[in-house]
């Protein structure tokens, strides 16, 4: 967004949404302070092993939390942690170059094997069938990270296709296992698309971002994350082209189902402005299901634009599909005053690392002040943001801030991701989307 704290130049990919799993560059593990140098295994602790300075129950422990850690330990074992007494707290997955050393997976005493993994799967996978997603949708997420206690692993069920994003070395290094234990706790897959045309098989396929992939030490094959053509999926009876091998997160964003069914009651008649569109969820989801006026769905993004326009042609409808930075499209229309009946603000993750929460508060505050006077008095503004890192608090007193002179906010429906996206209470930046439904009096 145009905004030069924002902007981006041609070619650079665009900002990523925020998802659970993420890893950090952080010094090397094992590193200690001058009065661990030299310090010994825990009594009795069985190899491989790393022992804790400080302890918490949060999945991620990081670098600095770590006193020591056993030479025979290597990158993406699964390793038996001890607090600083010396007592067994668990077992976790370690990363030696990551800033996030230990993901937790046990505080128990319960073997971390194939039955572990395949049995979290199927329970993760279960849990999705009681939520009745297969009634409504081919696309939902099957695991949630953290939020279904398997930290670094995203697995997404798109039509025919298993989609896993990889957020660390070891589960990287089980990735076929893994992918195995899902198709096999789904069963045969179906589509709503083509239900007389079920593949006897899942097609997959594996991702990862590039500097998780550097900070890791693991490089996907291109066999594993590369796929010919686009997948085709149903949510709420609308279709829609999905790049799982090359559009952001795993190709689509599933969080926002429950919130794009919701906004579409609200459009009848309206005009719509869709800020961030990528691929056309909320325009589509206006046009066709709540009967809006007119939509105009705005991205910066010529990739997620192209696969809107074929979203757009899919449904055999019609919206103005515009390829601009959005704080320049919001001041271009605040010079002809120009307003909707009903604005929809959800950009890409913009805090990325704790350094950037503070400019990340400042770009969401432009945003939705630019945004808020686009909303013509007594319209509706919904703002979100998937930053998991700004919290619920600080985003509402950074739109409240942003509002400008002589107009009130009047909230009056605040909402997270769809339930297929759990949040575990140990690990609260799962809870990463947020999304405020106000009245613009």
């Amino acid at each position: 967004m145009a905004d030069a704290r924002y902007s981006r130049k041609p070619g650079d990919r665009p900002p990523r949404r925020e998802r659970p799993g993420g890893a950090g560059r952080g010094p090397a593990p094992g590193s200690r302070r001058d009065d661990d140098a030299g310090a010994a295994a825990p009594a009795g602790a069985q190899s491989p092993w790393v022992q804790l300075r400080s302890a918490s129950f949060h999945p991620f422990i990081f670098e600095r939390m770590v006193r020591t850690a056993d030479p025979a330990a290597r990158p993406g074992d699964v390793v038996n942690v001890y607090d600083k007494m010396g007592r067994f707290f668990g077992r976790g997955m370690y990363s030696p170059k990551s800033q996030i050393v230990l993901r937790m997976l046990s505080h128990d005493d319960r073997p971390i094997d194939d039955a572990f993994w395949q049995s979290a799967i199927a329970q993760a996978v279960a849990f999705r069938r009681t939520l009745n997603l297969d009634a409504v949708t081919d696309a939902y997420r099957l695991v949630h990270a953290e939020g279904d206690g398997l930290s670094g692993l995203i697995l997404e069920r798109y039509a025919d296709c298993l989609v896993m994003e990889v957020f660390s070395l070891g589960i990287y290094q089980r990735a076929g296992m893994l992918m195995r234990a899902a198709a096999e706790a789904m069963g045969p897959p179906t589509s709503l698309d083509r239900p007389d045309k079920a593949s006897p098989t899942w097609r997959t396929i594996i991702r990862a971002d590039e500097a998780i992939e550097r900070i890791e030490g693991f490089r996907v094959r291109a066999d594993e994350r590369e796929m010919s053509g686009k997948v085709t999926i149903r949510e709420h009876g609308i279709r829609y082209r999905v790049d799982a091998s090359g559009g952001q997160k795993t190709g689509f964003f599933c969080d926002q189902r429950d919130n794009r069914l919701r906004l579409a009651t609200l459009c009848k008649d309206a005009t719509v402005l869709d800020g961030c569109c990528y691929t056309g969820g909320f325009g589509l989801a206006a046009k066709v299901l709540g009967g809006a006026k007119e939509v105009t769905s705005v991205d910066i993004d010529e990739d997620a634009l192209a696969i809107a326009k074929e979203n757009v042609n899919l449904n055999n409808t019609r919206l103005s599909l515009v390829h601009s930075d959005m704080f320049n499209y919001l001041r271009q229309m605040l010079a002809i005053n120009r307003q909707f009946d009903v604005v929809i603000l959800d950009p890409p993750k913009l805090a990325a690392s704790r350094t950037l929460v503070d400019d990340a508060l400042r770009k969401y505050h432009d945003l939705n002040s630019l945004g808020m006077k686009m909303v013509r008095p007594g319209g509706i503004l919904l703002t979100c943001s998937c930053s998991g890192l700004i919290s619920r608090d600080m985003f509402m007193q950074t739109v409240q801030r942003a509002r400008p002179m002589g107009r009130n906010l009047q909230l009056f429906e605040y909402t997270g991701a769809a339930a297929d996206h759990p949040v575990m209470m140990s690990c609260p930046e799962s809870a990463y989307l947020k999304a405020a439904w106000f009245r613009v009096l």
